[in-house]
């Protein structure tokens, strides 16, 4: 093995490169990951721009992570050999809370997440940790499926649980406030899960314009046109069935009960800042219409399971969505780019 390897580390926000770091060793229990593809999320960008609470500078950040299983610690007895190809989500279950004692991981009360209580995946070597081993998502990927799609299970994971939780099925109207990749898996997602109509708005038309792609019934520019007014032409005037909020505005959530449908499901999913996390939101209107305000965050391993399925098959359409693929030599440039809202997803390889 090498002595060094490259890595991306962040130093401080908005002061991040490629470096030569050491090489991580193998940990008791744990293995070396050999990284292939590490995709670059909405919560990288906010840690690169502004910090992260769980992530003390200097550090490797990614969590959207497919790699080459080498290297084995002492002690180790996981099912992955040296050689096996593996996409491996962030999340590690703490294996004791209520939840994971009745099999509803989703719900974790201590989770830790890779790239966050370990070192992420945006390098050359990852080391696993025996936890990740035991309480991780590790899943196997299928011969011939490009790592960087495999790379990227991670956020359809996420989104499978939302949809799941707000029963997205047959006949269904599907609204997604918001066109970034989140947004546009959850559009290939109700389409899979039966969803009859499927319309996707944002303020932003470049934005729109990779969200085409994706093929929604229609799209909704929310920057010039009255969001509420232009679903209900749509519906003829009865709402939609269920509304996700994928993106991190509080005047969606605010939108998303004003075009709901009597009883309609809306999927609360975009995290809201801090400093603007009460929108002011019409209750009566979720009393009077019998609305199901459903939050989600993070997956089970059946979903993440469920993701890596439905991406080697091509049943979600990752070509699509990576619409940037960087070496790791240039993260700087395209994380640079996606900071400019230039790319929709970026995946950088080894």
């Amino acid at each position: 093995m090498p002595e060094g390897m490259k890595a991306v580390i962040v130093r401080a926000p908005m002061e991040f490169g490629v470096e030569e770091t050491p090489m991580p060793m193998a940990p008791d229990g744990g293995f070396i990951l050999n990284v292939k593809a590490c995709g670059l999320c909405g919560s990288d960008l906010r840690t690169l721009r502004s910090g992260h609470r769980n992530v003390n500078f200097p550090w490797i950040i990614g969590h959207e992570i497919c790699g080459v299983v080498g290297e084995t610690g002492p002690s180790y007895d996981g099912p992955w050999a040296r050689g096996d190809l593996i996409s491996m989500g962030p999340v590690v279950y703490c294996g004791h809370c209520d939840f994971c004692r009745e099999g509803r991981f989703e719900l974790c009360e201590n989770y830790r997440e890779i790239a966050q209580a370990w070192p992420g995946g945006l390098a050359e070597f990852m080391a696993v940790p025996a936890e990740a081993v035991r309480l991780g998502v590790i899943e196997p990927v299928p011969p011939g499926v490009d790592p960087a799609h495999a790379a990227i299970a991670e956020p359809i994971a996420s989104c499978l649980n939302a949809q799941e939780r707000g029963g997205v099925g047959l006949g269904d109207t599907v609204l997604v406030i918001g066109a970034g990749p989140i947004g546009c898996i959850h559009a290939s997602l109700a389409r899979l899960r039966g969803a009859d109509r499927v319309f996707v708005a944002n303020r932003s038309a470049g934005r729109l314009e990779f969200a085409a792609a994706f093929e929604p019934d229609a799209l909704i520019h929310a920057g010039d046109n009255d969001l509420v007014d232009e679903v209900m032409r749509l519906t003829g005037g009865k709402g939609a069935d269920v509304i996700v909020t994928a993106n991190s505005s509080p005047m969606a959530i605010v939108q998303a009960v004003e075009v709901a449908r009597k009883a309609a499901r809306i999927l609360v999913f975009g995290g809201l800042p801090k400093q603007d996390k009460t929108p002011p939101v019409d209750m009566n209107m979720v009393h009077y219409n019998a609305l199901h305000l459903i939050g989600a965050t993070t997956f089970a391993p059946r979903h993440y399971r469920q993701a890596v399925q439905l991406v080697s098959s091509n049943r979600i359409p990752v070509n699509k969505l990576i619409t940037h693929r960087f070496p790791l030599d240039e993260f700087v440039t395209g994380a640079n780019m996606a900071l400019a809202g230039q790319v929709l997803k970026a995946v950088f390889e080894n």
